[in-house]
């Protein structure tokens, strides 16, 4: 959409950056999108392409194979992600999420083996944190390691993984030390292709079908101690850290989200008639996406200050809990009007709002469900 307010986080060089990821998007991607939402998953050559053109390593230093950029470059690509329609691959969570961690806390020689092949795409990764019988709470956590010589003995359940079954590596949420609570929590970089780890059936969901959603499942799985992401029992200090990070990539997407949702809605209600006139012509949808034109532009000062702050140095857990809040409830809401003007077509899938409308309902769930983003900010009170 047209804003009164013009965006000044990003330079020449970051526009053409966004041309070239929104042409390799529609290129590459969106003339196949539909058959992997009907397979379920996407195709491991597309991490290759992707890595070929350089999307999967914005932020991670030339050092390790990236271009050696900062948060700015990833949020484009969450944008335009956003703006196509496009849920999966999960390249914001590969690239912009885990890498991130990992270069942060990994050791110098963990990285120079690790990063590289992520950049490329010759391995694909996944976090693993939720269990079945819990989500957000780290204390929780029943996924437990336990020392053998140079090894940890792994045991336990993960579920609702993102590349759960197409993923080559997992960062692993266990407990190392269940005394401490969430303070004995210690991460993992786990090969999934090793004894004693399974996966479940592909989850079939609402909406990101293009992307494999899973459970996996550690029995006896024996990982070297030298694949440990940081310190021992340090795990919760490293999530923080990647969690703020995860809430914001959420909001960015979000917000674009209900961005394209407003701009598809009046060109759609100012072709569709009825009753002799357009749909745009009756005062009741002229008010609504007024209302929802303001909404959405009185938020993007917010999340582009996020996202210069997280390229400064990184914004606050309870300033990404806050956008993350707020730009999914907006979202939701923006995007649920948007589906009732379009009536009936709204709710075929063929239709991308009726696919926006079922791939954001998610947001306002995973990287930590709303009513979590509500007890931190309450927290910070």
């Amino acid at each position: 959409m047209q804003f009164g307010i013009p965006r000044t986080i990003y330079d020449e060089e970051h526009e053409i950056f966004r041309d070239s990821v929104a042409r390799f998007l529609k290129e590459e991607v969106l003339p196949v999108y539909a058959e992997w939402e009907e397979a379920g998953r996407t195709p491991r050559d597309i991490w290759l392409r992707a890595g070929e053109v350089g999307l999967l390593g914005t932020s991670t230093a030339e050092e390790y194979g990236g271009i050696g950029g900062n948060f700015l470059f990833d949020a484009i690509v969450i944008e335009e992600l956003a703006r196509y329609g496009v849920a999966a691959p999960a390249w914001d969570m590969h690239a912009y999420i885990i890498a991130p961690i990992l270069q942060n806390f990994c050791t110098e020689e963990q990285k120079k083996e690790w990063l590289p092949k992520m950049v490329t795409g010759e391995w694909i990764s996944a976090i693993g944190l939720t269990e079945p019988g819990g989500g957000s709470d780290m204390k929780e956590i029943k996924t437990n390691a336990k020392a053998d010589g140079d090894d940890y003995i792994i045991n336990g359940a993960k579920t609702f993984i993102t590349n759960g079954h197409i993923a080559d590596y997992v960062l692993l949420a266990t407990k190392t030390d269940p005394s401490q609570g969430a303070r004995g929590v210690s991460m993992f970089w786990v090969d999934l292709s090793l004894d004693g780890v399974s996966r479940g059936k592909n989850l079939k969901k609402i909406g990101n079908k293009a992307q494999d959603t899973a459970e996996l499942f550690f029995d006896d799985v024996r990982v070297p101690a030298a694949n440990i992401v940081g310190e021992l029992n340090q795990g919760w200090s490293l999530l923080i850290n990647g969690l703020a990070q995860e809430r914001l990539v959420v909001a960015v997407r979000s917000i674009v989200m209900a961005e394209v949702a407003v701009d598809q809605t009046i060109d759609y209600t100012k072709q569709r008639k009825t009753f002799g006139q357009t749909v745009f012509d009756f005062q009741n949808t002229q008010f609504k996406l007024a209302e929802m034109s303001a909404d959405v532009e009185a938020g993007r000062p917010f999340i582009d200050r996020c996202i210069e702050l997280h390229t400064e140095g990184g914004v606050t857990p309870e300033v990404a809990a806050k956008a993350k809040l707020w730009a999914t409830e907006l979202a939701d809401r923006v995007l649920d009007d948007c589906l009732q003007l379009h009536g009936g077509y709204g709710y075929v899938w063929e239709f991308p709002i009726a696919r926006a409308w079922a791939d954001a309902r998610v947001h306002r769930i995973y990287a930590g469900t709303n009513e979590v983003m509500k007890y931190i900010i309450a927290k910070s009170l």
